[in-house]
């Protein structure tokens, strides 16, 4: 493809390495159409000459869309873009008649209110569905940041009544943070800060949906999603899943025979399987939503940790049209209990979940979100992604050698390229809701099968929470078990 270089641009002074600019470039000009399926693109030398960079820096460009099913390698013919990927017409995003606001029927109305159930606690030993480990917090820093936020001259702001969108400072720097990381081009107003992503989640269905309005979701999917849709009136409908998430062909049968206003995914590791959607399937589920016009809540839960590869871009990240409402959690990638996340969206829908947030909570944790936004400024926050992102990747090794070498026969399951948590298939004559219910009674806490399906033998293993000499007890006590029911 001629005159390709014109359109890869990379800053040196982005904190993001050049290869991850140069490969994201690639991918975005894939998603809008403007690079075509089956495209050859230039040698690595040619390219480096004419971007200016080195030879290496553009391998390793090429090397990361390989993994990510972008390109492929013909060998002496080079490197093509792959051709299952859907042939796109370029569709530049414009506001009028265009985008969530223009579906039909689509009102504002606040609904009532929904209350979750609670997480058990209190166990002597666990193996939990996929959590942080608190441990690793930088304490230290954020009791510093507290301090710092009480005793600047601000503090009366940061205590006082704010914006229902959250802390101006901590958006500005979220935005950049977004965009650098997930490729999302965004401004200011088109960020609210959140109470974690459940706020998020519920703030995008109360906005857009309707009662009787048909939600799609994978026929394994987020529990509490599946509560807030109900609580709006929504109508459910389940698609298949497989080893790259929601099927589309059978979306796209449900579209021919549904009006469906609402897709809810998590395509990077989805829940509760971890499964990771391909590239081809995003570009498809991005052409359905525009040919049918439904919008996708896309739940990035923890893009954060990504092991095999850096992180798939988001949906959101190739959105022209408005139809993607992005939401994201730093309560998964540092706390349970720091309840920090936020929605991304086109402004005036933003603004519209503002009013309803107004509803629910008069504002957010400001002095929190204070914290938060000095832990970015001084780089703490990012320092502390990195680390646990190491210390999570070697315990998901460990911890998938263990399930290797103790379940053999016993256990199934794919190592996952992401996320905290493996999802484990019991061979049936494991009875693993007997299980559960009896290490329950001894004190050890299983994720129940029962939060995931009613007749699947299969549940989550979270292994991010434990050491690996932890890890190791829990799982030798989960062994135990599975003798006393298994001859």
């Amino acid at each position: 493809m001629e005159g390709i270089a014109s359109l890869i641009s990379y800053s040196r002074s982005d904190n993001t390495a050049v290869y991850i600019q140069i490969s994201n470039r690639f991918i975005n000009l894939i998603q809008q159409g403007i690079i075509r399926p089956g495209t050859r693109l230039p040698g690595s030398r040619s390219l480096s000459l004419q971007i200016g960079v080195n030879r290496l820096t553009v391998s390793k460009a090429y090397d990361e869309l390989v993994i990510q099913g972008w390109i492929e390698s013909k060998g002496s013919r080079g490197m093509f873009v792959c051709g299952v990927i859907p042939d796109i017409q370029a569709n530049p995003f414009s506001e009028g008649g265009k985008g969530i606001r223009s579906m039909p029927g689509y009102p504002w109305n606040p609904v009532s209110y929904l209350t979750t159930p609670r997480i058990s606690s209190g166990y002597e030993m666990f193996i939990d569905e996929g959590l942080p480990d608190i441990r690793l917090l930088p304490t230290i820093e954020i009791a510093r940041a507290y301090r710092a936020a009480l005793r600047s001259g601000s503090y009366k702001g940061t205590l006082s009544y704010g914006e229902v969108y959250g802390s101006r400072s901590l958006r500005t720097i979220l935005t950049e943070f977004i965009r650098s990381t997930r490729g999302i081009p965004l401004s200011e107003s088109d960020c609210l800060i959140t109470r974690g992503s459940t706020m998020g989640i519920y703030l995008a269905a109360n906005t857009v949906l309707q009662p009787g309005d048909i939600v799609v979701t994978g026929s394994l999917s987020y529990p509490t999603a599946d509560l807030i849709f109900r609580q709006s009136g929504a109508k459910i409908m389940r698609v298949p899943i497989d080893e790259g998430g929601i099927q589309i062909t059978a979306l796209e049968q449900l579209c021919m025979d549904q009006s469906v206003r609402m897709v809810y995914v998590t395509p990077h590791h989805h829940y509760p399987t971890t499964a990771t959607m391909p590239a081809e399937r995003r570009v498809q589920l991005l052409q359905l939503a525009r040919e049918y016009r439904f919008c996708i809540l896309e739940d990035d839960y923890d893009y954060d940790f990504q092991y095999d590869s850096n992180p798939v871009m988001p949906l959101a990240s190739a959105d022209t049209s408005g139809l993607v409402i992005y939401v994201g959690s730093f309560s998964k990638s540092v706390a349970p209990a720091l309840r920090v996340g936020f929605v991304v969206g086109p402004g005036r829908l933003i603004e519209a979940m503002g009013k309803h947030r107004r509803i629910i909570d008069r504002q957010g944790d400001h002095l929190l979100e204070s914290v938060f936004t000095r832990l970015f400024r001084d780089g703490e926050m990012q320092r502390h992604l990195r680390k646990a992102q190491k210390v999570y990747h070697q315990r998901r090794d460990h911890f998938c050698h263990r399930l290797q070498h103790d379940f053999p026969d016993l256990i199934y399951f794919q190592k996952p390229a992401g996320g905290m948590a493996v999802w484990a298939n019991f061979k049936e004559v494991v009875p693993l809701r007997a299980i559960v219910k009896q290490a329950a009674a001894e004190g050890f806490y299983l994720p129940d099968p029962e939060n995931y399906s009613s007749h699947l033998n299969a549940t989550r293993l979270g292994f991010a929470s434990q050491t690996e000499s932890e890890m190791d007890i829990s799982l030798a006590r989960l062994k135990e078990l599975i003798r006393r029911f298994v001859p």
